[in-house]
């Protein structure tokens, strides 16, 4: 059974940074999509950005380009989220999400074509 297991959530404040870690288990992610979701009080759920293994290269939404680097550890099976000049729109629960097969490129910024998820991470940036 596929486990996403995030960390790395917490309070900072606006301009500082985070790193957000998801270890997937259970399944394989050689070549499959990672990537990261959040959600806001009150919001819908939004993408933030996405890898797709051993294809082609991350994407970003606009809001966290520039700002927000999302990388791989391959040998961990394991997504990174490092996140600067973080601001207080950036707060959220940011989820963990997986597919696999890897998706196209299309379909990788609706969370409705992901099959795994994570329990979500709190990540709060005060003004």
């Amino acid at each position: 059974q596929v486990q996403l297991a995030e960390s790395g959530g917490g309070w900072v404040q606006a301009g500082g940074s985070l790193r957000l870690s998801c270890a997937a288990s259970g399944g394989a992610f050689s070549s499959g999509t990672m990537g990261w979701f959040r959600q806001a009080p009150g919001k819908e759920r939004e993408f933030v950005a996405v890898i797709r293994w051993s294809f082609g290269g991350p994407s970003y939404a606009d809001a966290v380009k520039g700002r927000f680097t999302i990388s791989r550890d391959s040998a961990k099976n394991t997504v990174y989220l490092q996140m600067n000049s973080l601001k207080p729109e950036d707060t959220a629960v940011y989820y963990c999400a997986a597919h696999t097969p890897r998706l196209i490129l299309s379909a990788i910024y609706s969370g409705q074509n992901y099959a795994y998820w994570g329990q979500g991470t709190q990540v709060t940036v005060a003004s």
